[in-house]
């Protein structure tokens, strides 16, 4: 039997769900707050075709919980939220579309922030603009921080630099071979840097045309099955696509030492495959940690965006990975674990200042 909305609310902690929906635009709309106690959530709005709104509710709260841990790890003073908008994007899509979404969004009066996620992109955030000023990612031309994907994979990349560290002594990447899954944005910035490195770089995914377009990119890359690809002999496993790809199955297949990628919610079940890439050797660094570049982005553009303050501040997640690693090892726990520990630890210290006012 399928729990109720409050009781998968209360199962992850969260503080508001709202249902939004307008036929004539063909919107359905799910915005999950998960968390505000260091302030207003900001999270993407994500358009995917889901299979049915139970899913896309689960998706919401996993993706809010994630946001809100993200955003502690980081230092930033925002809490956990994210939309998802269910159906097609490519048939959806359309000023009128985002401006009743907009609409929705500003009815929540700065509780939630919105920004791009996955099938959304700068100029979509900019109809969104038109009715609500509770939102970022707006193109450069309109003073926002344009398309967060180069400072997520800039994070990813120097994430991913700290746990080569850890694995072999050094943090370069040169002649190493990494699969990067998924080739959209994200990805193919991260490829950027590793070609640049001179890393050997693997990559799959399931839409041709993206492959292609980061083959013509980037030459040196070689494409693979995706029937194919815990089955090679690799140094570091690059999960940018969707989540729940590192599970039961796929850890008892990998040969890979390391872990370091975009997607979000990357392991199936936090619990039972944390302690299972422990018992197996694999370094994994949290996705929450690791992906952060692109809310750390756009939250620098509520103050006023500077790309180099920007930049600064993502590289900061290579000494916050390092930390990772050492609290995992000091108290014997996986390292998912231990990121979830640090952020739950500003959480309640930021929250316990109230106490008493």
């Amino acid at each position: 039997m399928q729990p109720s909305v409050l009781d998968q609310m209360n199962q992850l902690g969260h503080e508001q769900v709202v249902f939004c929906q307008d036929p004539q635009t063909g919107l359905n709309a799910i915005i999950a707050i998960h968390n505000t106690t260091l302030g207003p959530s900001l999270g993407g709005t994500r358009v995917w075709n889901y299979n049915s709104h139970a899913d896309a509710l689960v998706d919401a709260l996993r993706l809010s919980r994630g946001m809100t841990y993200k955003s502690a790890i980081s230092g930033l003073n925002l809490g956990g939220g994210k939309a998802v908008l269910i159906g097609d994007a490519s048939k959806l899509k359309s000023e009128a579309f985002w401006r009743r979404y907009g609409k929705f969004v500003n009815s929540l009066n700065g509780k939630y922030i919105t920004a791009e996620d996955v099938n959304t992109c700068a100029s979509d955030m900019e109809y969104i603009g038109m009715e609500t000023k509770f939102v970022t990612g707006k193109p450069e031309y309109m003073g926002g921080s344009g398309d967060p994907s180069p400072l997520t994979a800039y994070g990813v990349y120097v994430g991913m630099k700290a746990a080569a560290k850890k694995a072999w002594g050094n943090d370069s990447l040169s002649g190493k071979k990494v699969l990067v899954q998924g080739a959209g944005n994200v990805g193919q910035y991260l490829m950027a840097h590793l070609v640049e490195e001179g890393a050997h770089v693997y990559v799959c995914d399931i839409n041709e045309g993206k492959l292609q377009q980061a083959k013509g990119k980037y030459p040196a890359i070689e494409i693979i099955s995706n029937d194919d690809i815990f089955d090679r002999e690799i140094d570091i496993y690059a999960p940018c696509a969707l989540g729940a790809t590192v599970n039961t199955d796929s850890i008892n297949a990998m040969k890979c030492p390391v872990i370091a990628g975009a997607a979000n919610n990357q392991l199936a079940d936090e619990n039972v495959h944390g302690p299972m890439l422990v018992e197996k050797g694999i370094i994994y660094v949290p996705d929450f940690l690791i992906n952060a570049g692109g809310i750390i982005n756009i939250s620098i553009e509520l103050d006023g965006y500077n790309k180099d303050r920007a930049y600064n501040t993502v590289a900061k997640i290579y000494d916050r990975t390092l930390d990772i690693f050492k609290l995992a090892e000091n108290e014997n726990i996986h390292t998912q674990l231990a990121a979830m520990r640090m952020a739950e630890n500003r959480l309640r210290a930021i929250g316990n200042l109230s106490i008493g006012i």
